[in-house]
C-alpha cells in the first residue's frame, strides 16, 4: 500500500509540475513587435491600446492580432503587463515614444470559478500604469469576461475615471447580465428583469459614475443560429446599452454572424473592424 501510495503521489506531483510549466508558457508573454509609422491612411498616435484577456485567455489570445498590425506596419506591441492573484504587477517595455503601442495584460492565473479576482488585478494594473508609467489615455480591447472585468473597475472607480481617459473601447463578446439566455429577445425594458447580482451592482454604481462624453464603446458581439456566440448569449452583451443609457458616451453595437466566441479575436473581418475603429 505504501508503494501504491508513493506512485500516487508521484504521478500527482508530475500532474502538478506538468499544469504550472503549461501555465509558465502560455502567459510568455507575445514577442515585442516593432513599426514605422510612416503610412498616411493610418492614424498613429501616443495613445495606446491595452489587450486584456478573457476567462483562461493567455499570450495566444491576441497573437493574430499582434502580428497583422506589426505586418502591416499599424501598430507594435511594446509592452507587457503581468499581474498575480495577490496583485503583484510586473512590466516588461515600454510605451514612451512609441506610436500606436499595444499593452499585453496577462493574468498569472485566471482559472477562478468568477471574474472578481481579476476585477481586483484589472484596477491595480491600470492604477500602476496611471501612477507609474504616467500612461492616462488608453484603448481597450477586451474579449469576454475581460470585458465585464472592464466594466467593473470603470464604472465603480471613480479614481480611474479621473487618472486615465477610455478614448475606444472595443468589447468581444462580453456579457454585462448574465441573468438571461440565448431565447430571450432583448427589449430595452428587459433590465427589469434582471435578478444577475452583479449587473444590479453595475445599475447603482453608473449612477454616479463619471464616465466621459468623449468615449466610444463598441459592443461587438458573435452569434449563429441558437442567438448564441457557442458561449455567451447575445442577448447577455445586448443588455450593456441598457446599462449606459443615460450616459453621454458614444455606443456602438454589432453582431457579426456565424461567428463564434473564440473567432471574435481570431477572424479576419474583425480584426479589420478593429483596425478601422483604432487607427484608420
Amino acid at each position: 500500500m505504501k508503494k501504491v501510495g508513493k506512485l500516487g503521489l508521484i504521478l500527482i506531483t508530475i500532474v502538478v509540475i506538468g499544469a504550472l510549466l503549461g501555465q509558465v508558457y502560455l502567459i510568455r508573454g507575445s514577442q515585442m513587435t516593432t513599426i514605422n509609422p510612416n503610412q498616411s491612411k493610418f492614424n498613429y498616435s501616443n495613445t495606446p491600446t491595452l489587450l486584456i484577456p478573457g476567462w483562461g485567455g493567455n499570450s495566444w489570445t491576441y497573437q493574430k492580432l499582434i502580428q497583422q498590425t506589426a505586418k502591416q506596419n499599424i501598430a507594435q506591441h511594446t509592452m507587457t503587463v503581468w499581474v498575480s492573484p495577490n496583485g503583484h504587477v510586473r512590466v516588461k517595455g515600454t510605451v514612451k515614444e512609441k506610436k500606436n503601442a499595444l499593452i499585453q495584460l496577462l493574468y498569472t492565473w485566471n482559472y477562478f470559478p468568477t471574474y472578481h479576482p481579476q476585477v481586483r488585478q484589472l484596477k491595480r494594473v491600470l492604477l500602476v500604469l496611471a501612477h507609474e508609467y504616467h500612461i492616462h489615455d488608453l484603448n481597450v480591447i477586451a474579449h469576454s469576461y475581460g470585458g465585464t472585468e472592464w466594466l467593473h473597475v470603470y464604472i465603480a472607480n471613480q479614481q480611474i475615471q479621473k487618472q486615465i481617459n477610455f478614448h475606444r473601447v472595443i468589447l468581444l463578446g462580453t456579457p454585462a447580465d448574465e441573468t438571461f439566455g440565448a431565447k430571450t429577445k432583448y427589449t430595452k425594458w428587459l433590465f427589469k428583469q434582471s435578478n444577475d447580482p452583479n449587473f444590479l451592482v453595475l445599475e447603482k454604481q453608473i449612477q454616479t459614475a463619471k464616465l466621459q462624453s468623449d468615449d466610444y464603446i463598441y459592443n461587438w458581439m458573435g452569434q449563429n443560429a441558437r442567438g448564441t456566440d457557442g458561449e455567451v448569449p447575445t442577448v447577455q452583451s445586448e443588455m450593456l446599452a441598457s446599462l449606459i443609457k443615460n450616459k453621454h458616451v458614444h455606443y456602438y453595437q454589432r453582431i457579426f454572424p456565424h461567428t463564434s466566441h473564440t473567432a471574435l479575436h481570431q477572424k479576419k473581418a474583425i480584426l479589420t473592424a478593429i483596425i478601422n475603429v483604432l487607427w484608420r
